[in-house]
């Protein structure tokens, strides 16, 4: 049930903990998707301790922990983007819930947070959020779309040493 889910501003102490979280959901989500190496490569270029400090010191991102009955078992990073035919853009960067929490509704809070704080930063003009979901994480395509989000535009993007993400972006206006 809801109730048992509190969603609470991360902050700098949180780092650990984020680290620790994405050790376990990053690649149990992508196990079937990326090599082992290219997972490996991802975890330390989006998740060193020295990338989410500088994300968080300067406010380039905003993170979120869930916790489910007082245990820490997810996390949402948003970031503003600028200006995008007349909405306010936000992209959702990070939208992870620990496998054994799942189908508990946490993503559901998380996702329910990123709405209200995009919705309480902007309240006088059109918001968009997007998202990049792996355009072979089914599951993930699925969970956005019955959360009204839209398949806008795909793009393979590179992100070093020959790798690349292969993404849907998704968007959502409110």
């Amino acid at each position: 049930m809801e109730h048992d889910i509190l969603i609470r501003s991360a902050s700098l102490e949180d780092i650990p903990l984020i680290r620790d979280l994405a050790s376990v959901i990053f690649p149990q989500t992508y196990r079937e998707i990326l090599s082992p190496e290219q997972t490996e490569y991802m975890m330390d270029w989006m998740y060193s301790a020295a990338n989410l400090e500088r994300q968080m010191k300067e406010q380039m991102h905003k993170y979120f922990i869930a916790e489910y009955g007082g245990i820490p078992c997810g996390y949402l990073s948003l970031s503003r983007e600028g200006v995008a035919d007349g909405h306010v853009l936000f992209h959702l960067q990070k939208i992870y819930v620990l496998p054994a929490f799942q189908g508990r509704h946490v993503g559901s809070a998380l996702f329910s947070q990123a709405l209200e704080f995009v919705r309480d930063a902007c309240r006088d003009y059109p918001v968009r959020i997007e998202l990049n979901v792996n355009r072979n994480n089914t599951r993930a395509v699925a969970y956005y779309k019955a959360k009204g989000m839209t398949v806008a535009r795909e793009g393979d993007f590179p992100i070093g040493n020959g790798y690349y993400m292969n993404d849907y972006i998704m968007q959502l206006d409110i």
